[in-house]
């Protein structure tokens, strides 16, 4: 892939697949044992599996719950891409949305910061590793929005 093509993948086919909520197709963009790692702040990873065992969680669990509560948009892209290594670092912000019937919609719109990694094989995504920042809470949500599955209070 040349680096017009892993931009169209990153912002056109993954990020616009989460955009306008089609958790099938935001699938068909990772490989069949592909790995999602979600790291923020010192919360504990969160990692979803494209095919996951026992205790695992599919990866499509991520969107179904980010879009099943939000509408995200996605935008201000910056991409260092190494076509030779077929990898690519991604940073954005990412304005979320809550859904009216959403458990966060008393919360309002959110502003997240993110640096996203992404491993490809065979023009597929492998692994992504999110890093992301959501300064709009300042840190004192007990509940993070964008985590799946919700963590309780402890």
């Amino acid at each position: 892939m040349n680096r017009a093509q892993y931009v169209d993948l990153v912002e056109r086919e993954y990020f616009g697949n989460v955009t306008s909520g089609d958790v099938d197709a935001c699938t068909r963009c990772f490989t069949s044992q592909a790995v999602i790692d979600i790291l923020h702040g010192d919360l504990p990873r969160r990692q979803f599996k494209a095919a996951p065992g026992a205790g695992e969680i599919h990866l499509s669990e991520f969107w179904k719950h980010l879009c099943a509560n939000f509408l995200g948009t996605f935008s201000h892209f910056s991409h260092v891409i190494d076509t030779d290594a077929h990898c690519c670092a991604s940073t954005f912000t990412v304005a979320l949305v809550p859904k009216p019937a959403s458990p966060y919609f008393a919360r309002g719109v959110l502003t997240l910061y993110n640096c996203n990694f992404f491993w490809l094989e065979n023009d597929r995504i492998a692994r992504m590793t999110v890093y992301y920042a959501n300064p709009d809470t300042g840190g004192s949500a007990p509940d993070k929005p964008t985590g799946y599955p919700p963590r309780s209070a402890s």
